[in-house]
């Protein structure tokens, strides 16, 4: 169970500092309907977490990835190659960063429609920035696939599994709790958040991909070579 546990960490961290749907369940927080979307955003959310996750633990758990070499010899060459990709976007995050003086890119357009959001359509939007999101698809997978790696099945594997879904979800689910029970106090904290990730974005991301393109790259090349 622990090293179920101790394989999804580093993905679920990975999948939970993600400045834009940080953003994007803030500005949900500040809508019109925001005591039924921020549930609803937080639950659509944690079911694209979660179905990205499941799937790929069930795929490689019947590839047997555990105990097949050449099932784990792939795992740990994708692995790898994703590494390598995540150090190409670190760079390109990093070159695209806002220079000292310079305003912060804009938000992306989709953002100014979260005010008519209705409850299903929040909820469609937080799937599609956690399960559809490339970085956080493939740190999803990634979870996954680590956990049915570590031999875990049945009952330690759902605790990884679930533990990498609370984890993932948990910058989403601060928000919304926050709003719901702090008030005026918890929307100045917020607006906070908001304006930082904004300003940051772009180093928040080339930080994040660099830390996880070493983690792919050691995990493969550590895989490959044992």
């Amino acid at each position: 169970m622990g090293n179920a546990i101790s394989q999804v960490l580093p993905y679920a961290v990975g999948v939970a500092i993600s400045p834009l749907p940080i953003i994007a369940v803030i500005l949900v927080l500040f809508s019109s309907r925001a005591r039924i979307n921020g549930p609803c955003f937080l639950a659509g959310w944690v079911v694209g977490v979660g179905v990205v996750s499941v799937v790929a633990y069930l795929a490689a758990d019947a590839a047997d990835v555990a105990s097949d070499s050449g099932a784990s010899d792939s795992s740990h060459t994708i692995k790898l190659v994703l590494g390598l990709l995540f150090l190409f976007l670190a760079a390109k995050q990093w070159r695209s960063r806002p220079q000292p003086g310079q305003p912060p890119a804009p938000p992306p357009k989709w953002m100014a429609s979260i005010d008519t959001l209705t409850p299903l359509k929040a909820s469609g939007l937080a799937v599609l920035l956690s399960a559809v999101n490339p970085k956080n698809l493939v740190l999803c997978i990634g979870a996954g696939v680590s956990v049915a790696q570590s031999g875990a099945a049945g009952g330690d594997a759902a605790v990884g599994l679930i533990a990498f879904i609370v984890l993932a979800s948990a910058s989403i689910a601060v928000p919304v709790v926050a709003y719901l029970v702090g008030g005026d106090k918890a929307e100045r904290m917020l607006e906070d958040w908001r304006a930082w990730l904004g300003e940051n974005n772009a180093t928040v991301m080339a930080v994040l991909f660099v830390v996880f393109g070493f983690v792919l790259v050691s995990q493969g090349l550590g895989g490959l070579t044992d």
